[in-house]
């Protein structure tokens, strides 16, 4: 329309204002080796804490980011304050690293009391688990890329930012083999389930729009765009938990189906080194949070009550 004179072309400014935060994120992407959606949400709280710390990292002192942190914790759930403080903490490293607050800062910041792997993993049974994905119709093209994400969820534990994150160059037919792109630039090919692979497969010849995007799963209407965050898988999961009628389930994420594969894989006779290769955990004290669930195993190294046995 501008080519044929319909519409104006408006002249676009070439001027850009630089972020303060310009130089943090590229630390973060390249130093850090810290994944998008991680490098977007820390600068997204450091831009609501800037206004109260201001832009001159040398004028920071203990009693300053000790006043804003817990001016911006204060209500929140422990999970998010720790996220919170989280980010404070990873700026003021990164400001003392080039010198331009003092070092040391980062340890004036509170902890927050939260007990690591305190929780029981949440995850489905088996049968939740096939009605899960029998949930997701065949039919159309919002059916089969729904179906194809929960099925690569609940058969290799992947994250939902390797869901959005996912190219069809990841793909390796020949060898059946998915390359997943984890955190800290954790690259593992893992083997490709068939009915998964069939999906795939299903979705980009019938289902994905043919346009030039590198990315699998795209929007469902134009204009055709990859999915924007884990927030919309976490979505399709919680969209697909309401059509198979599975009530109050212990969460609504696309973690929930991540859980439900360590769980099944533990019971199913994998080792934890088995399952901490597939889920691509750093440490192993991870890994252990899912022994938790294995009752036959704690049954075997539980030892009898006081009471029973001087009574024996």
């Amino acid at each position: 329309m501008r080519q044929q004179g319909v519409i104006t072309t408006l002249p676009r400014s070439t001027a850009v204002t630089p972020s303060p935060l310009t130089g943090f994120r590229d630390w973060l992407l390249r130093h850090r080796g810290l994944a998008q959606v991680t490098v977007e949400r820390h600068e997204r709280l450091i831009t609501r804490m800037l206004p109260a710390l201001g832009t001159d990292g040398g004028a920071y002192n203990a009693a300053s980011v000790r006043t804003v942190i817990l001016d911006q914790i204060r209500g929140c759930r422990p999970a998010q304050a720790k996220t919170i403080v989280g980010a404070l903490r990873v700026y003021l490293r990164f400001l003392a690293m080039n010198g331009s607050c003092q070092p040391g800062l980062d340890h004036m910041l509170p902890t927050v009391a939260e007990w690591k792997l305190s929780s029981l993993p949440r995850y489905l049974d088996a049968n939740q688990a096939a009605r899960l994905i029998d949930s997701c119709s065949k039919d159309g093209p919002q059916g089969l890329r729904d179906r194809t994400i929960v099925l690569l969820l609940l058969r290799l534990g992947l994250r939902a930012g390797d869901i959005v994150g996912m190219r069809p160059t990841d793909i390796d037919w020949q060898d059946g083999t998915l390359l997943v792109r984890g955190k800290g630039r954790r690259d593992v090919r893992l083997p490709l389930p068939q009915d998964a692979g069939d999906a795939v497969l299903d979705y980009i010849n019938h289902a994905r729009p043919e346009v030039a995007i590198d990315r699998v799963f795209l929007c469902l209407k134009a204009p055709f765009r990859p999915l924007r965050a884990g927030m919309i898988v976490s979505g399709i999961v919680r969209a697909a938990l309401r059509r198979a009628g599975i009530e109050n389930p212990p969460s609504h994420g696309a973690n929930l189906l991540r859980h439900t594969v360590a769980t099944m894989m533990l019971r199913g006779g994998a080792t934890l080194d088995t399952i901490g290769t597939v889920l691509r955990h750093k440490s192993p004290d991870t890994t252990a949070h899912y022994a938790k669930v294995d009752i036959a195993a704690l049954q075997e190294i539980a030892q009898p009550w006081p009471e029973e046995s001087r009574s024996c």
